[in-house]
């Protein structure tokens, strides 16, 4: 279990309130709209209204001791950056922050940020990926160069072993698992067999799976 100081609760500030709470974790919520912060009260260990902008109110938080900090603020970088600068400041053992854009990210690392997160460009992309084939199901980017994407298997490997494909020598690609009837096999051998009624989850290089697996 850990502890986080979620700063920001529009739709991605709520969003990952109710997940980390799904998860187990202690989350102190904060934002400057009340309404926010009580629709988040049923996910949260602890909730505060205020202005992260301020040093004060920042400092009575006790930055640094929690694991995590996120800046999920929306709608006003300014306020991104002041919060970040100043949870660094304070001690903060590590900063997550939202961009919308490259350049907001360069100025987030620059004054401290640890990692910077991209939701709506993330999104964007798996959006487009997803729906621009009918082979890909779903899509994990993993970094700026692989992903792992779950797929139908192609006409082509029908019937054949995953030792006669040879995937991994000829494209580079490794079947990390198999679903079948709803169940996920994680325990993928050479002999198995690949049938029409199964999806493969696929890690390789991004631009690779994209390209192979586009219909």
């Amino acid at each position: 279990m850990k502890s986080f100081l979620l700063i920001g609760l529009g739709r991605l500030g709520r969003h990952i309130a109710m997940q980390l709470h799904e998860l187990g974790h202690q989350i102190m919520a904060v934002d400057a709209n009340e309404a926010r912060v009580e629709e988040v009260l049923p996910y949260v260990t602890n909730a505060q209204i205020g202005d992260s902008t301020s040093e004060d109110f920042l400092r009575s938080l006790g930055v640094d001791s929690y694991d995590v900090c996120i800046v999920a603020i929306s709608g006003s970088f300014q306020s991104s950056l002041e919060t970040t600068s100043l949870l660094k400041e304070l001690g903060a053992k590590f900063v997550v922050a939202r961009a919308e854009r490259d350049r907001q990210s360069k100025f987030l690392l620059r004054i401290g940020a640890d990692e910077v997160i991209y939701p709506e460009k993330q999104v964007g992309h798996w959006t487009a990926i997803k729906y621009s084939s009918e082979r890909i199901l779903d899509y994990v980017e993993l970094d700026d160069d692989h992903a792992i994407s779950e797929v139908t298997v192609p006409e082509a490997w029908l019937g054949k072993t995953v030792r006669e494909l040879g995937i991994r020598r000829k494209y580079g690609m490794n079947i990390m698992a198999i679903k079948q009837n709803g169940k996920m096999d994680m325990s993928v051998q050479p002999d198995t067999v690949l049938t029409s009624d199964m999806t493969l989850l696929v890690l390789g290089e991004d631009k690779m799976l994209q390209k192979f697996f586009q219909v």
